[in-house]
């Protein structure tokens, strides 16, 4: 029976190794993942059939939220600046704030079973429900400030290949596609938006209107002030390559800038940490013997002297 057990263990340790092996580290896995995930197929009604049951009934909930058209047309801009550009994306995020909200009024209800005190426990109940409701937004703004995060560092090449591109001879247009088909890879972000610059110029929308609801759609700084410099060059027709090259060394420059300025703030950040955690253990390493050694020495002589009390 042992030797049964160990054999299906073996071959079973086998099986996810080989997977493993295979879906990561061999060649053909490489060129799969090069090629993209699966096309999403659509039914007669054009919803996605790749849609699970639970994003399904998180949806549905979302559906039955009552919010403001103000309150929509801000949340689907944050949505869309952390790139979630589906049409269901507002109904899936305000069926997750109802399940937060919920889940952690739950956990305060056991939370507060466990508290003695009645008013403490309203405060733990009342604690637990701003977390529930502020948690997805908080979630939310951490994914945007990532994401422009990846597309101000994800700059400066598209730019370098954009320059490359246009003195080439090619136009605007064409060197927004092939800079989105060259950095898909190693930038997908800033290539997905040059792409919907492209279908929206596609679809017949001007240049200009589609630039400005890339800087809007964006909310990078550096990409809005590649927009206005996009802007004033076609405007003035003055050079692009010039323009895109003179830009693209100033993000550098600014990008070193930023870099020696957070090298400078180094020290000044570390004198709270060395304060609290390493200086208190270099005295004890380092005086803590002599301090020992000290007690041992004085501690009889104190109890000599109070043995034998004082005239």
């Amino acid at each position: 029976m042992a030797v049964l057990i160990s054999l299906a263990l073996f071959a079973a340790l086998a099986a996810v190794i080989t997977w493993v092996g295979y879906r990561y580290y061999v060649q053909p896995a490489r060129y799969l993942t090069r090629i993209g995930p699966a096309v999403t197929v659509l039914d007669e009604g054009g919803l996605a059939r790749k849609e699970g049951l639970a994003v399904r009934i998180i949806r549905e909930i979302g559906e039955k939220v009552p919010v403001s058209p103000q309150e929509v047309s801000l949340t689907r801009r944050y949505l869309m600046a952390a790139g979630y550009r589906s049409d269901n994306a507002i109904y899936i995020y305000n069926g997750l704030r109802v399940i937060s909200l919920a889940a952690f009024l739950a956990a305060g209800f056991f939370a507060r079973s466990w508290v003695g005190q009645p008013t403490l426990g309203i405060v733990v109940l009342i604690f637990a429900g701003l977390i529930g409701f502020f948690l997805p937004g908080l979630i939310l703004d951490s994914l945007v400030s990532r994401r422009q995060e990846r597309i101000k560092y994800a700059l400066p090449d598209a730019l370098d290949l954009l320059v490359v591109c246009v003195e080439a001879g090619l136009g605007l247009d064409q060197a927004l596609v092939k800079v989105s088909e060259e950095l898909a890879l190693t930038h997908p972000d800033i290539c997905k938006e040059f792409e919907l610059v492209t279908l929206e110029m596609q679809a017949g929308k001007r240049r200009a209107e589609a630039l400005k609801n890339l800087a809007e759609r964006t909310g990078e700084p550096n990409l809005r002030q590649l927009v206005a410099v996009l802007l004033q060059t076609d405007r003035f027709g003055t050079s692009m390559a010039d323009s895109l090259r003179t830009h693209s060394e100033f993000m550098r420059t600014r990008r070193r800038q930023e870099a020696e300025e957070r090298a400078n703030k180094v020290g000044v950040k570390l004198v709270f940490p060395i304060f609290f955690c390493i200086l208190p253990s270099m005295f004890l390493v380092v005086a803590g013997p002599g301090f020992l050694q000290l007690i041992k020495e004085l501690l009889p002589l104190m109890q000599q002297f109070g043995q034998t009390g004082v005239p």
